[in-house]
This record gives C-alpha cells, structure tokens and sequence, in this order.
C-alpha cells in the first residue's frame, strides 16, 4: 500500500463494529473449501490414495496449531487472555486420558488406511505444505499477539467444513471407519468457542481506525493464502496425471536415507 493509500484511509472513519465484522466474515469466499480438491472432496469424487495425501499432509498442520498457540500465550501480556486461550493448546495436544485433535488426526488416518508411522513420520508432507505452515508458525512468533490472533479467525469458516465431512463422508466414501471422523465432530463446538473470542480480541484492537481494520482484512487473507497453498501443493502431490503444455508434469524424486 502506498503513501496515498495510505493516508486516504487515515482520513476514513472506521467502519462500525458491525460493519467491520461483516467484512471480516466476507473474506470466507475466499476460505479454502472452494478450492477445486476440497470440491472434489466434497463429491467423492477422491481416490483413497487422494484421501490419504490430504490427511497426511495436513497432520503437519495439526501439529502446528499448539506451536502458534503457544507463540501468542508467549507474546500475550493479559493474563485474562492467556487464561481463554491456553484451552487451545489442550485441545490439541489433549489433558491426561482425553484425546486431543492431534490423537484424534491419527485415528483419522487410521480410518483411511494410513498406519500411525505413516502419519507421525511425516514422511508423505509435501515441500509446499512444509513452507506454508511453517510461514503461519513464524507469523505468530514475530508479529503482535493480537495480529495472530486476528489470523486465527478463518475458524469463522471451519464449522460449516467440518459438518460437510461429517454429513458426507459417510455416504461418499462408506469405506472409511466411522471413528475417524472424531476430530470434525470434536472441532463442530471447539471452533464455535474460539471464534467467539478469537472475533472480539479482533474487532476490539483494529476497530480504532479504518488503517487497522484494512490490516486485520490482509492478515485474515494471509492465513487464507496459506491454507489455499496448502490445498494447492496436496491436490499437486496426489494428482498423477498433470499435463504441462501435453507433457507429463514430473514431479520431484525425493532420495531418502
């Protein structure tokens, strides 16, 4: 944004709480559940070998969440807020015998035939998978904690994700064990929760002038960038027949030792 920009928004009123929640809620067009690979998710129309590359791909997002988390509590000076969100960490990571969404992920691909060595090892990630959350994870280290906070928020779509799995999974894709699908219904109410308070730091830091509140649309998009290059790099990595100008894509031989 240049200097002009820059100082015309200076010289706009901030939007409305209202208004501004509303833009916010606005960027979901964008959330990664219209990416071309979720779409065909949705339809059944993935291989199990598809279904599989996703999951272990995105355990190694799954993983990264306690990791940000624990960046904001680290940057986090109100111990009021540090009390609200620590309960992220625990739901992940889990609290004695009860199974937190990392657990939960595993079984997950357990339930699409993946083995827990297959996930865990991390050995099926790909490289763009591995640069996008590890770019969000270092994103929470360095900027504020209330910017992090506010690229928390595509939690605003993810309800409406998870209910789509859990209605049409079971239909489109018989095959895998109902189990599984633990962590989307353990996610239905724990997002609905963290919304809640992930919106009102947001709306409450960038709502003093319409500069911030352009700030928190950018860093709302640069999470939703990430999870798109996520959904970009498994679609790549799992789809065998790509052409590029009528020549098969080759994709890159990793040598493993």
């Amino acid at each position: 944004m240049n200097a002009i920009a820059n100082d015309k928004l200076s010289q706009e009123l901030p939007w409305t709480r209202e208004e501004f929640e509303e833009k916010l809620r606005e960027k979901g067009k964008g959330y990664h559940i219209y990416h071309p690979f979720h779409v065909m998710m949705y339809e059944g129309k993935l291989t199990t070998e598809q279904l599989q590359c996703w999951v272990a791909n995105r355990f190694y997002y799954q993983i990264a969440i306690p990791m940000k988390d624990g960046a904001i509590l680290s940057n986090c000076p109100d111990v009021d807020v540090r009390k609200q969100w620590i309960v992220r960490i625990t739901d992940h990571d889990g609290v004695g015998d009860i199974v937190g969404g990392i657990e939960a992920w595993i079984q997950l691909g357990a339930a699409v035939g993946l083995s827990r060595e297959d996930v865990v090892s991390l050995k099926m990630v790909s490289p763009g998978v591995r640069f996008a959350v590890d770019a969000y994870i270092n994103f929470a280290k360095q900027r504020p904690w209330q910017e992090s906070v506010c690229s928390s928020l595509t939690e605003l779509f993810a309800p409406h994700i998870h209910q789509q799995r859990i209605s049409s999974w079971p239909t489109m894709y018989p095959w895998i064990k109902e189990e599984g699908l633990t962590y989307f219904k353990k996610r239905l109410t724990e997002a609905r929760r963290d919304v809640e308070q992930g919106l009102d730091v947001t709306l409450n830091y960038f709502s003093t002038s319409r500069e911030m509140q352009m700030k928190a649309l950018d860093i709302l998009q640069f999470k939703l960038n990430i999870l798109w290059v996520m959904a970009d790099s498994i679609m790549l990595a799992s789809t065998l027949d790509i052409k590029i100008d009528g020549k098969d894509y080759f994709h890159q031989p990793v040598i493993n030792f």
